[in-house]
């Protein structure tokens, strides 16, 4: 078969138990693809192909002798670069760790690899996840498929991008201030922020860290809830996780009369036209599936300085040591970022720490009255992949760069889960995506009801013309 990199893992995955694929084929043509591309877009930055290619035979084997389980079994992955893969480089995009080789993996890649997938290698990403374009001094920028020579977002841009390839059906990522729907958005695929606690990010040196979540990513919606209902279990590691089962299996539902809020601009940010413009286009599918949409959001007051706050804590609390010793191989909006949370006072923090709390009972209040919360993912499009961030947007100057991301980030600041879903292209070939959220914990009925909008308006099935 010479299509296995355009099917999903559901796909994939029959396939496999049918016996009308090898795992050790599937395997094959991922590889190739990455081998054929890869030197384009530069998503994957560390491969195991030789292992892979061993572990995908010893799966046949045992599928052959009717002894293969896992709801992934056989599924080639990527994970980001941030999360850590025993005996395999993991560098965090930072020269501080460029020949960093751990001796245990983190817990998403354990889970993984209990349900089976086969990992081929390691997605880039911005040095220690800081911004939301994929770049760094080790490896470089990573491509759009859809626009080589534009950001593919990020973090978590390098599996993004992966994705939208076809390098993998399936491929993990992390998300602070929007670091799994950025790119998901600027790439035309599916990614998922989880309430916190679904998914286990330990080991870390942050352990109690409130804001930064692990989340799977995927080219449907069927796909990323397969992807999910792994990733979701407790940790011991872990003290924020706990076991959250999730099912993979999505239920068709009525979405006649679903009370659905829209935000244009979510508390009056700048947006591109063209992005709002495709976001509208969303609001009207949704209209067509009979949902009752009303203009509504909650309020942000407060949640940018709370959510600058935390981060900046977030930042010192697992960098000021590496800032003290290895300071000069950091980059400097990292070193700005550590500094800045090391300056502030437990006067700010204290304030933080109470805006986050409003923000997660405004959010929660506010979804008592509506089913889902829709919104913009990004203010921007893609942009060209040696600008470091957008400066200004829509003539209005970015303080610093994250600002861009309010969007996203002051969602994350709720604590409620949030996706993006492709919603639609500009006129000059960008991708869109729709922002959903929904209730705290439900992931289920959040996954369900993209779905439905994802069948209404399937344009996460339009691949990048230049791979096909």
């Amino acid at each position: 078969m010479n299509n296995l990199h355009e099917l999903g893992a559901t796909e994939l995955r029959d396939l496999i138990f049918a016996k009308k694929a090898s795992v050790s084929e599937v395997v094959r043509a991922h590889i190739a693809r990455i081998e054929l591309y890869n030197p384009t877009l530069n998503a994957v930055v560390t491969d195991r192909f030789e292992a892979a290619l061993e572990e995908a035979q010893a799966a046949d084997q045992q599928l052959a002798a009717g002894q293969a389980t896992g709801a992934l079994f056989g599924l080639p992955v990527l994970h980001k670069d941030s999360f850590m893969t025993k005996g395999l480089r993991t560098t965090f995009g930072s020269r501080a760790f460029e020949n960093h080789v751990p001796v245990e993996d983190s817990a998403v890649v354990r889970l993984q690899k209990a349900a089976g997938a086969i990992t081929l290698g390691k997605t880039n990403l911005p040095e220690f996840g800081a911004g939301s374009h994929t770049f760094n001094a080790v490896f470089g920028a990573t491509h759009n498929p859809y626009k080589p020579g534009y950001s593919p977002g990020g973090s978590s841009g390098g599996s993004a991008a992966a994705l939208a390839a076809g390098f993998v059906p399936l491929a993990d990522g992390s998300d602070m201030g929007g670091s799994l729907r950025n790119p998901a958005s600027f790439c035309n695929v599916v990614g998922i922020r989880p309430s916190l606690g679904r998914v286990p990010m330990s080991p870390t040196g942050n352990a109690f860290n409130a804001l930064t979540v692990g989340g799977p990513m995927a080219r449907n919606v069927r796909d990323l809830a397969l992807y999910m209902s792994v990733l979701c279990n407790a940790d011991g590691g872990d003290p924020l996780s706990g076991h959250h089962a999730f099912s993979a299996q999505l239920q068709a539902i009525n979405t006649k009369g679903l009370r659905i809020a829209y935000s244009a601009n979510l508390g009056g940010l700048p947006f591109e036209p063209a992005v709002q413009s495709v976001v509208e286009q969303g609001v009207r599918v949704l209209t067509d599936m009979g949902c009752t949409v009303e203009e509504a959001e909650p309020q942000f007051t407060g949640a940018d300085d709370a959510f600058d706050v935390l981060r900046a804590l977030a930042f010192a609390t697992s960098y000021a040591p590496l800032r003290a010793e290895k300071g000069d191989l950091l980059k400097k909006t990292v070193r700005w970022n550590i500094d800045k949370g090391l300056n502030q006072s437990g006067a700010d923090v204290a304030r933080a720490e109470r805006m986050h709390t409003q923000m997660f009972n405004r959010m929660r209040l506010f979804l008592q009255r509506y089913d889902f919360l829709v919104c913009p993912v990004s203010q921007v499009l893609p942009f060209p992949v040696d600008e470091e961030y957008p400066i200004e947007i829509n003539g209005q100057p970015m303080d610093d760069y994250v600002a861009w991301m309010r969007s996203a980030s002051r969602i994350s600041l709720s604590g409620h889960p949030a996706m993006s879903v492709p919603c639609g292209f500009t006129d000059d070939g960008f991708p869109v995506g729709l922002q959903i959220v929904g209730r705290y914990g439900q992931e289920q009925a959040l996954m369900e009801f993209a779905l439905q909008f994802e069948t209404a308006n399937p344009v996460g099935k339009i691949r990048p013309a230049g791979f096909k």
